[in-house]
């Protein structure tokens, strides 16, 4: 396959979740045309370099991951600096998106070196387009951590965002994610559980935190990539108690109007309803 000239740079080339031919055409001409490769793991480029009839000629494909980038980013940079064009792959899915190549990328912005998106497959899009959950505002949050304790606090991070949450996981945690994720969200909220997106056994369940658990929790085995798509919170009812409670607890701060303010962000309320609340209050 041949490629015009690739402009001088840093390219971030997005591959394939799992199908091969979710990649793009110009993602296929930079890989075809830079002078140097770097790759999170070589095995799987040269793989999918081999499936769209990419030959590899004389230029290099050098290894570039979380262990070996320090040593491996200076030569990258001066293949810059000498006017070359290097494309970036990890190992699926769009470079840096929980993935190597963040300290890449800055290294060669802070050397005011050009850097160039070659946008295509997401796990993370893809998850939102398939799990049926709100896609007006996300949050993207990444792996937890995988002891219990430690992935219920990174979760109470998240606790009052008030969007759909994303998070990566591995077949060997995800029931007990699920479960911390209960405890900290409690079982009604709903939830979608993307496995294997774009490959043969591409599945989703839908439903709230309890049903996931429940249907992982009766399965012999766990296979495949994850990515957990949770809803935004469950909208709790508001008593008149609770806004009375709320205005008091201000009027004893902050002025009037800056106490209505304040409750009228707090329960998503208008402002002048709740500042004649306030001004009640403050007379009685």
């Amino acid at each position: 396959m041949g490629a015009g000239k690739i402009a001088a740079g840093l390219h971030i080339v997005a591959t394939p979740i799992g199908a091969a031919r979710d990649i793009t055409l110009r993602s296929l001409d930079i890989l075809a045309g830079a002078d140097l490769l770097a790759a999170e793991d070589t095995r799987n480029t040269r793989r999918l370099m081999d499936i769209h009839g990419i030959k590899l000629g004389d230029r290099r494909l050098v290894a570039y991951h979380d262990h070996n980038g320090a040593k491996v980013r200076p030569y990258i940079i001066e293949a810059l600096k000498n006017g070359g064009s290097v494309a970036y792959v990890s190992d699926a899915g769009t470079p840096m998106v929980a993935d190597p190549g963040f300290d890449l990328s800055r290294a060669v912005i802070a050397e005011d070196l050009p850097v160039f998106a070659a946008p295509g497959a997401s796990a993370v899009l893809a998850a939102l387009c398939v799990s049926g959950q709100p896609t007006d505002r996300f949050f993207f949050a990444g792996f937890a951590p995988n002891k219990s304790s430690a992935r219920k606090r990174f979760l109470t991070e998240f606790e009052a965002v008030p969007a759909t949450m994303v998070f990566y996981e591995s077949p060997k945690r995800i029931l007990a994610s699920l479960k911390d994720m209960i405890e900290v969200y409690g079982a009604g909220r709903a939830v979608s559980v993307c496995r294997e997106l774009t490959k043969k056994f591409e599945e989703v369940v839908r439903g709230s935190l309890q049903d996931a658990v429940d249907n992982f929790a009766a399965r012999e085995s766990i296979k495949g990539e994850i990515v957990v798509v949770l809803g935004p919170p469950i909208a709790k009812e508001i008593s008149e108690d609770d806004i009375t409670a709320a205005l008091e607890n201000a009027l004893g701060k902050m002025r009037v109007k800056d106490a209505a303010n304040t409750v009228a962000e707090q329960f998503n309320l208008p402002r002048k309803e709740v500042y004649a609340r306030a001004l009640a209050l403050d007379k009685s």
